[in-house]
């Protein structure tokens, strides 16, 4: 079956299931066990389908890899190795290299290309390709750095806000003009340290099998994702970036119920001014999307809608929903995160301990940035809170 075939079975099945779901609702507006077992198969199908369609996926693009032409015909001047243009300092391939042999003899091999990257403390800057690897996988990991706005400082930053506006009047004519006043606010971008490190033993360093560069590379790219993602989004800005979900600072409460209901999603909606609806989008719990996947405007279509292509988010309302499993489990917030904005202090640094755990016979290893992060605009983003109680 082809993956035309598969996407079109999938869609007649979901439609099948928000009819069943449809018709088969009780007074209470609720399932008969009988009834939820067989839309949970139902379901499972649905999700069954969308793996095979993800496999299918993968092997068209494995065939199309294997199938491409071991060598490729010259259709321009070759060119020779002095004709290629030099990489120098740490983006350099000697550089590279260097790194890479000091890692794995214990730095008991340093070469002298090293020496630009060496540190008042005796640490090693990682080479730039490196560092421009982690920042790839910390935009993958982290949904805050890819809605939000981010800005690379070499200082504290100062942002402008327009804290008042100005206001035109009808005056008549030969009347005398009236001037009213613009003031402005500022925000700071600060920096706050974020850290990881872990430990491997030596034979790992001396081992030229073992996949060091990528492993070190993924491993402390998720971990720092994952912290930034944390405060990004709950941060108290003591210490750490102000997160989204702040009481004071951070998005605006829109409306707090006890149990959301489809009209709460669209009042939150309306909530945000259009200006921000343009490129607005939702973020939530995943305990949320089940809790609205059954929620239905008032001409009895379903709000939320999977998504039919692969890679794009699914869409509640029209607009997309990203899901983080640091967002708070009771909270939903739908607005413009480009105004929420992510300061860089400079570049990621990356060091080896060499004599902290050397009586154990292992080396660490510590990459640490700086990073702050502010909502410029609380308007810009509201937020829905569920209580769980009866009060409001």
């Amino acid at each position: 079956m082809t993956i035309l075939e598969l996407r079109e079975k999938r869609n007649t099945a979901w439609n099948a299931a928000k009819a069943f779901l449809d018709s088969h609702r009780t007074e209470k507006g609720t399932l008969t066990a009988e009834d939820d077992a067989t839309y949970s198969r139902m379901e499972q199908e649905i999700a069954d389908l969308g793996k095979e369609i993800a496999r299918l996926e993968r092997q068209e693009a494995l065939e199309a890899e294997l199938n491409k032409p071991v060598n490729k015909p010259l259709t321009s001047k070759p060119v020779t190795a002095a004709e290629k243009p030099a990489k120098t300092g740490r983006a350099s391939d000697e550089y590279k290299t260097g790194m890479l042999q000091a890692l794995r003899t214990n730095f008991r091999q340093v070469s002298n290309i090293l020496q630009e990257g060496v540190d008042a403390d005796g640490g090693y800057l990682v080479p730039e390709e490196y560092d421009h690897r982690l920042i790839d996988v910390l935009n993958e990991e982290n949904i805050m750095r890819k809605l939000g706005h981010k800005i690379t400082t070499s200082g504290e930053h100062k942002i402008n806000i327009a804290a008042t506006k100005p206001a035109a009047a009808w005056i008549e004519e030969g009347g005398a003009l009236q001037f009213t006043d613009a003031t402005f606010d500022q925000i700071l971008l600060d920096a706050h340290k974020l850290h990881v490190a872990i430990k491997v033993t030596e034979e790992l360093l001396y081992d030229n099998a073992f996949g060091l560069e990528n492993y070190i590379i993924d491993q402390f790219g998720k971990a720092l994702a994952n912290a930034e993602e944390d405060a990004f989004l709950n941060g108290t800005g003591k210490g750490q970036p102000l997160g989204l979900f702040a009481e004071t600072g951070g998005g605006t409460l829109a409306k707090t119920v006890a149990t959301p209901k489809p009209e709460d999603v669209i009042d939150l909606i309306y909530a945000l001014k259009r200006p921000y609806r343009k490129n607005a989008s939702f973020i939530m719990n995943d305990a949320a999307v089940a809790a609205i996947r059954s929620f239905k405007d008032n001409n009895g279509a379903f709000m939320w809608q999977p998504s039919c292509v692969a890679g794009e988010p699914d869409k509640l309302m029209g607009y997309d929903i990203y899901t983080s499993p640091f967002c708070p489990a009771n909270m939903m917030a739908f607005g413009d995160y480009n105004y929420y904005n992510i300061g860089d202090r400079g570049t990621r640094s990356f060091k080896q301990l060499t004599e902290l755990f050397a009586g154990n016979g292992m080396i660490g290893f510590v990459a640490k940035e700086r990073v702050d992060g502010k909502l410029i605009l609380p308007e810009a983003v509201q937020i829905l809170k569920v209580t769980g109680s009866s009060k409001g």
